[in-house]
Order: C-alpha cells, then structure tokens, then sequence
C-alpha cells in the first residue's frame, strides 16, 4: 500500500489545534508564516512519499549489514540520506549561524512525521543529528560549534547518542566508560556502549557521537558523568577530515524491528575525543539531547501509527467478504462491517490526539523559549516539561496499539509478513523502550514534572480543558460532553491525590505504583481535549463556509469516537492511580510464580 501523507491532517493539528499562530506572534521567527509552513510540509510530504517510503519494505527485508568491522545501511538507504540533506531537512530550527532556517520546532516536528511514517528506520538517523544539533548549541564551546555545527546541520555528518553500557541500561550512574587526559587538552576514551543507533554506517562522511563517560577523579554514580565529543574522523584545522579515530562497531543487533535502523555494538579504544560542557555535569547536558529525542521519539509514535492506519483502511477498502448491514450488498468491502469500521475510527481518533500532543508540545518548547515576558516563558517551559512524558509515552503506546489494531483488521492476513501490516507491528513496538522507557516517562512525570511548581502547571491544564468542556456544551449533548467532563474531574482528583501523597515519604511507593496508570489517564484526557479543540475549530470553519464541508465534519465526529471508546474508560485508569504499593509489595516471586 502506497503511504500518503496526510498533509491537510498535520497542517490543522499544528494550526486550529497545537496553536502555532501563537508562536509566529512572538515575532523570533521573522521568515515563518503560514505559506512557509505549507510549503515545507508539502515538500516533505513529496520527499517522504517518493523517497523513503518505497524503501521501508526492502529496508526491512534487508537490514544493515556489519562486515569486517564497519556498517552498510540497507540498500538506497545512503542515497536516500544524500538526497534527505541536499534538501535541507536536518537544517529547519537550526540557527542562521550554523546555517540553519531558524524555523519553529513544531513545524520541524509537522514535517518529520511525515518522514517517521514514511520510513521509520531512516528517520532516526537524522533525528539523532537533530538532537546532537540542540545539545551543540546549547553546552558546546565556540570551537565545537564552529567545528561541527555547521556539518550537522547541513547533514554532511550525522549524529550519535551514546549512552547505554552492557551492565548499566537505564542506571547511566553504572556506567563505566572512561575519560583519561592527554594533557593537550583532549581525552582518550575507552569503554563499550551497546544500542547504538546509526553508531556507524556508510551514509555520510563523518559521525559525530557525543558519549557519555568518566573522568579518572569523577565521584561515582550520575554526578560523576561528563559529556565527550569523539568524531569518527579527526577534522583537521582546514576543516578537512583527517584520520580515522580509535572507535568501531564490533557488531550490529538481529532486532525485531526497524532492521534497517543499525543499531551497533561500539568499541571505544583510546579514542581521542573533548570535553563538551562541563566536568561531571553530563548528564544534565545529555538530558538537552535527550528530552529533544523524547519529543521525537512521541513523533514516532505517531507517524508508525498513522502508516499502520493507512495500510489497514486501504485493506478494509479492498478486502471483499459478507454481507453490509448498512447497504445489504453481498460481498462487500470488510470497511462496511460495524466492527471493522470501529477500529478504523478508533485508530483515526488516536492519530490524531497523539498527533494534536506532540505538535502542541512543540508549540510549548517554542514558547517557552520566545514568548515576550520572563512570566509567560516560565509558564510554557511549565507545559513543555509536564506534556514531554506523556508526548512520548501516550503517543508510542498508541503507535503499538494502533499498529496491533491494523493487524486486526487484516485478520488471519496480517500475521503474515507479505501484507506488511506486521512490519508496522514490529517497527513501533521499540518506541516506548529507547530514549527512557514509558515507565521512567511516567516516573518522571509523577515524580518530577507534576510537582516542580508546586503542581500549578497541571493545575492550569486542568482549567483550561474545563473551559474547553464549556464550550463544547454547545456542539454536543449527552454522553460525549458527560464522558469528558468524567474525564477532567478523574484527572483532577488523580492529580490532587498524588500531589498530597508525594508530601509524604512513606508514600513514595504508593506514587510510583500509580504513575503508569496516571500517565496514561492525563494521555487519554488531554488527547480527548486536543480533539475536542479540534471540534471546536471545525464548527467555526463549517459555520465560516470555509473548507471541505464532509472532512471539518469528520473532526467533529472523531471527538465522539473518542469519548465513546476512550473517555468513556477512564474510570479504570483513576482507580489504578490509587492502587498503592502495598499490594504491589504482596506480589512477590511466590505469589507471581505460583
């Protein structure tokens, strides 16, 4: 099935819903405006449609190969990186002075789902480069950035993010990878890092890996963690690469999906590499390139999400069998069957929400950085922080689940590989592990992000999506107005309950226990606002005489799927909020093995 992106989709999210005029008001982005934003996302979704995705397939079919110690990307992979580059795309909210477009993240974020649906295992390598990108411009030094910045953004070289130790995955206190001095000024690195994605491979001149490693005299744990930059190839002063540094892959990993996306065994033998940022300060700096990575990883979620759903309404188009209860007709496309039309509204509703998340996110980081006064930036960094778990973690577990749903629909066909729907299947199910697994997504958010201000930004979100209840009184009545209004009041309670709980320490296990269901409980609601935003926009628009009567429709009528078959469970979601450590603690290896 051939992958259309869904431009007009993207373009309302980002706009009627995510609210990126707001962004444009602020004045930093003198170059942006509405026919920039369309023009850049039609051209992605031309590159993405006839570019990547006819090698999604093969890729997957083909894999990178690891021979004689280095990597091949999948066959028109390097090619495809080449075309991906000369077009600019790793260059849209980069700097003028690294040579970037200065364009807002959340277009950035627009576009590059069209590229994650397309071909997920391409994207991550960019999306890495782009998250080196930030965490450049943030913490490097002038040299760094006039070394390597510029290379990055142009897409001449990629990125790497290097974390993860064989013993210490997500404890990156564990890790033991060191840092020794030349007395130059630069460092010899040694250690292994596994799970390396795009670590190394033949698609650009030059790979940039930004490690994480010790210093002789670190103090042990995570406060004794410094952030290196160690190129693949030396840059010479000319600006020319120079000779080949002391790291190499020793292998790639047999996945169960994104086969084309080589995630590599790296061996670090001495390598010469600097200092970014400062001593022991690593992992406050990683974190830059890592919530940037989160943010897209959610935008993964999406785009595999949106593919899969593609795949299965052409399937449920074109597959022929019983009767229509609507239409009587014989032999009719399995689309006209209740249920199967049920899951495909459903999968529609749940793109878009998660769609509607990570944009908005987007337009938070955006504002957070450029919104006029130092009281408003701080309010938006507030939604930043506190929407950026839940981006990610709501927004990958929808990619699986509606990735599963479009097996589903293909029934006994889509267990099989030729159809594809399973590659889809595969591909998302590593969203919600890499770059901090939903767990610590909702740990983080329990644990950190609900209460850093006291817990005013979830407060604020909550009045806000009261008012938005308000307001849709007037489209519907009944159950879907009801069901969100249950909704909110669910958040509301769950939020005030761990907020009171996290004021005691003997309750610490009670809040972790209920942190998954309450992340998943502020996915379901906010997703269930964004779309009632969305229905809100719509009508305006049909009352405006002002676009496609029968699609503003469809956004009013996906509100109501959504509450019919998500916020009309939230009740479930609320009492496991609650559900305390205790019991978790009487679940012990004889009770669950037994």
């Amino acid at each position: 099935m051939t992958y259309r992106a869904p431009v007009r989709d993207i373009a309302f999210a980002l706009d009627a819903v995510a609210g990126i005029g707001q962004v444009a008001a602020t004045g930093a982005f003198p170059d942006y405006d509405a026919d920039v934003a369309s023009a850049v996302l039609d051209a992605a979704a031309q590159f993405s449609e006839g570019v990547l995705a006819p090698l999604n397939r093969p890729g997957d079919l083909a894999g990178a190969k690891y021979a004689n110690g280095a990597v091949t990307a999948a066959p028109g992979f390097a090619d495809a990186y080449q075309q991906f580059a000369a077009g600019g795309w790793t260059s849209l909210t980069a700097s003028v002075e690294a040579g970037g477009q200065a364009l807002p993240k959340a277009l950035e974020l627009a576009a590059y789902e069209t590229v994650h649906a397309a071909n997920m295992a391409f994207g991550l390598c960019p999306m890495l480069s782009l998250a080196s990108i930030e965490a450049l411009e943030q913490v490097g030094n002038a040299y760094q950035k006039a070394t390597y910045l510029p290379k990055l953004v142009s897409g001449e070289w990629t990125g790497a993010m290097v974390l993860t130790e064989p013993h210490a995955g997500s404890d990156l206190g564990a890790l033991t990878a060191t840092a020794v001095p030349n007395g130059d000024g630069t460092y010899a690195l040694t250690g292994q890092k596994i799970f390396i994605t795009w670590g190394d491979h033949d698609a650009a001149d030059n790979i940039v890996h930004l490690v994480l490693a010790r210093l002789p005299d670190a103090p042990p744990g995570p406060k004794g963690i410094s952030l290196f930059l160690t190129p693949k190839f030396a840059v010479n002063a000319d600006g020319s690469l120079g000779e080949r540094n002391a790291f190499r892959p020793v292998g790639v990993e047999h996945k169960l999906g994104i086969h084309a996306s080589p995630t590599c065994v790296m061996s670090y033998e001495g390598a010469r590499a600097e200092l970014v940022g400062q001593p022991n300060q690593g992992l406050a700096h990683m974190f830059v390139m890592m919530n940037a990575a989160r943010l897209a990883v959610g935008v993964e979620g999406v785009g595999i999400a949106e593919r899969a759903y593609q795949h299965a309404l052409a399937y449920a188009l074109e597959r022929r069998q019983g009767r229509s209860v609507w239409t009587g007709e014989k032999d009719a496309a399995i689309f006209d069957h209740p249920d199967v039309r049920r899951m495909l509204s459903v999968m529609k509703a749940k793109v878009a929400a998660a769609r509607a998340i990570c944009l908005s996110t987007g337009v938070a980081a955006d504002l957070a950085r450029h919104a006029a006064t130092e009281e408003e930036r701080k309010v938006w960094k507030g939604r930043e922080d506190l929407f950026t778990p839940i981006a990610k973690a709501w927004s990958t577990d929808i990619g699986c689940e509606v990735a599963s749903m479009g097996v589903q629909v293909h029934g006994g066909m889509g267990f099989i590989e030729e159809t594809g729907a399973a590659q889809y299947y595969r591909d998302a199910r590593i969203a919600p592990i890499y770059e901090g697994t939903n767990g610590i997504q909702a740990m983080d958010l329990v644990g950190r992000k609900l209460s850093m201000d006291g817990g005013e930004s979830a407060k604020a979100l909550i009045a806000e999506m009261k008012a938005t209840l308000a307001q849709i009184d007037r489209l519907y009545s009944g159950k879907p107005v009801e069901r969100f209004a249950t909704a909110i009041e669910a958040v509301e309670d769950a939020t005030l309950w761990l907020l009171d709980a996290k004021t005691d320490a003997a309750r610490a296990a009670d809040v972790l226990a209920g942190a998954d269901a309450y992340l998943k409980l502020m996915g379901d609601v906010v997703g269930g606002w964004m779309l009632a935003k969305g229905a809100l926009a719509a009508k305006a628009k049909l009352n405006a005489d002002d676009g496609d009567p029968a699609w503003l429709q469809g956004k009013l009528d996906l509100y109501e799927v959504y509450a019919a078959n998500v916020l009309g469970h939230v009740s479930s979601r609320l009492a496991a909020v609650g559900q305390g450590g205790d019991l978790l603690q009487r679940m012990t290896v004889e009770a669950l093995a037994g």
